[in-house]
């Protein structure tokens, strides 16, 4: 029987990249491998036909010739004739099966890498706008102080595995090819404990409190996170440990409120502040400052101080302080301020007639 064009095989064009090709057969090889399809001759026979094409499409120089000879290039050597394949086996597979077969090519297993850990921390205003350091105290799992992160009883050391003689790998014969797959003893790892370390049974991690000093930058803000690498938990058998996310929340405070880099406060001024003008005491994140207010200041009225808000902590640019002014009206009066009130009462006196005519005018106007 016509051997098919290995292009047509694959399912890609004459002009495929290498990256294309390879990508095709990977497909390819997963559906039809003879672990999975289970003694279908159909796939396997189709595993063997993209095989042979992939032989010969990967090599430049063998694909070179395919293009201008066609399978007559081989002399039967390359689609369905495999020669010595248990070699391309070993070089292709541990790319392509490895997630398949658990780390089929080849090597020792590595350990999981830890995992990354997240802590909530809450600071105050002022410690966000100025930055500062702060302790935590964190429970994760960390390298067992005991063994070291061995395992191994004090005293004791891992030993060689001997049913796979430290290669962590069994090597399989599977129809016309070889795997190897992790060893069932040592689970891929290469080395036994016999005696494994009581506080971490074997494990080589424990769990525990962890002191950490955190650096809070200037101007971080609510529910932003800092990256801290390698604090998460400890990786397994020498693995990467993760990292820990340090997620900011900011207490509320009882003056000031935050918008980005802006500050907002209210402040409260007497009648006689708002109607004579005049020096009040503001409260700022650097401290009291003294702001001029002028005469006739509505209740409401917002003044801005520019650079006394929060720095970006992307930049170095400062926000600016509004400061809100409202007029104070207090319950209750003393002798003295009553007196003063009543006698200021009746210096306003009732508004003149012509300014009452002016006001029922307006009145008048709107509603007509």
């Amino acid at each position: 029987m016509a051997k098919r064009d290995c292009y047509e095989v694959l399912g890609v064009s004459r002009d495929a990249s290498q990256d294309a090709i390879k990508k095709a057969y990977r497909k390819l090889a997963l559906a039809h491998h003879p672990d999975k399809t289970q003694g279908d001759k159909a796939s396997e026979e189709k595993f063997k036909e993209a095989t042979g094409a992939y032989q010969i499409l990967s090599d430049d120089s063998n694909r070179q010739k395919y293009d201008q000879f066609g399978h007559a290039a081989f002399d039967g050597a390359g689609q369905g004739g495999f020669g010595d394949f248990s070699g391309f086996a070993e070089e292709i597979f541990g790319d392509i099966f490895g997630a398949f077969f658990g780390n089929a090519a080849g090597g020792s297993r590595r350990g999981r890498p830890g995992r990354d850990l997240r802590y909530n921390l809450e600071v105050t205003l002022e410690e966000s706008a100025a930055g500062c350091e702060k302790e935590i105290l964190l429970p994760k799992l960390s390298l067992c102080q005991t063994c070291s992160g061995t395992g191994a009883k004090a005293g004791t050391s891992a030993e060689t595995c001997r049913q796979c003689n430290g290669g962590g790998q069994i090597r399989i014969q599977q129809g016309f090819f070889a795997i190897s797959r992790p060893c069932n003893v040592c689970l891929g790892r290469g080395t036994v404990i016999s005696a494994p370390c009581g506080p971490c049974e074997g494990g080589g991690r424990e769990r525990k409190e962890v002191k950490l000093s955190v650096r809070i930058p200037a101007g971080i803000d609510e529910g932003q996170r800092l990256k801290i690498r390698g604090e998460g938990e400890v990786g397994e058998e020498g693995a990467p440990a993760g990292d820990l996310y340090v997620v900011i929340a900011i207490k509320e405070h009882p003056i000031f409120k935050r918008r980005e880099t802006e500050v907002i406060c209210e402040v409260p001024v007497s009648f006689t502040q708002a109607a004579l003008g005049g020096e009040i005491e503001v409260p700022t994140l650097d401290g009291n400052l003294v702001m001029k207010i002028p005469p006739g200041t509505p209740s409401g009225k917002t003044f801005r101080l520019r650079g006394k808000g929060i720095i970006d902590i992307h930049s170095s640019r400062r926000g600016d302080q509004h400061v809100r002014t409202y007029v104070f009206v207090p319950k209750q009066l003393n002798a003295r301020e009553r007196e003063l009130l009543e006698q200021l009462a009746h210096v306003e006196g009732k508004p003149t007639a012509n300014e009452s005519k002016s006001f029922f005018d307006k009145v008048k106007d709107f509603f007509d």
